[in-house]
């Protein structure tokens, strides 16, 4: 096995860059994506702005000027969900690990300990995405970003000669992203009544078995 180096951190979104906003202002538009989520964890992701509007108290051209459409808003209360967990920190300090199998377990189990406090939103845009623009958008902007950070893991594990032979660094980023998606879990947690530890575990066991040397 070749000798270890430090990773690189993980790749974040871009992110759109505009006019410098004032503190009242970014305060407001943290204040409509966390109220947004709760409502459309409450009643769906088909809620409209003017609803969303009127739960944080502004007109929905207010809304317009901080997002600029409904799917701009959707695609930001998703981003905005990573900011509030740290998701990318924690991706950040599994890639920081030396030992591959220790990086592998310690970066699945910081998804999967996501999932749960994003399924009520995702799973309303699963359902809607085939249907509703907006939805399509603002998942595919999510499941894109999530599919870079496992290229990353992946890249890692093959500099470092851990992957079991047959797989790339790009084969095993695919795997990973299917295996540890939101419907995955959901179908063993949801469906089958797994306890979210006791997928989480058997998910990393099973990756481990399959994809290191």
């Amino acid at each position: 096995m070749s000798k270890t180096k430090t990773p690189a951190k993980t790749k974040r979104p871009a992110k759109t860059r505009g006019p410098a906003k004032t503190v009242r202002s970014q305060r407001s538009r943290a204040e409509i994506l966390d109220a947004a989520w709760d409502l459309i964890a409450a009643r769906g992701a088909d809620v409209s702005l003017s609803e969303i509007a009127e739960t944080v108290g502004m007109t929905r051209q207010s809304i317009y000027v901080h997002f600029g459409s409904r799917g701009g808003l959707l695609v930001a209360l998703a981003r905005r969900a990573d900011e509030r967990e740290d998701i990318f920190a924690k991706f950040d300090a599994a890639l920081a690990i030396p030992d591959p199998t220790e990086r592998l377990d310690r970066y699945v189990k910081a998804w999967l300990l996501f999932v749960p406090k994003i399924h009520p939103v995702a799973s309303d845009l699963i359902r809607l995405r085939v249907t509703d623009p907006d939805a399509e958008r603002a998942w595919s902007d999510r499941m894109e970003d999530l599919l870079d950070c496992f290229r990353g893991l992946a890249t890692s594990l093959a500099r470092d000669g851990a992957l079991a032979p047959g797989w790339t660094a790009a084969r095993a980023a695919d795997y990973l992203w299917a295996a540890c998606s939101v419907q995955a879990w959901a179908l063993l947690v949801c469906e089958r009544g797994w306890r979210p530890a006791a997928a989480s575990k058997t998910i990393r066991a099973s990756l481990a078995r399959v994809l290191l040397a």
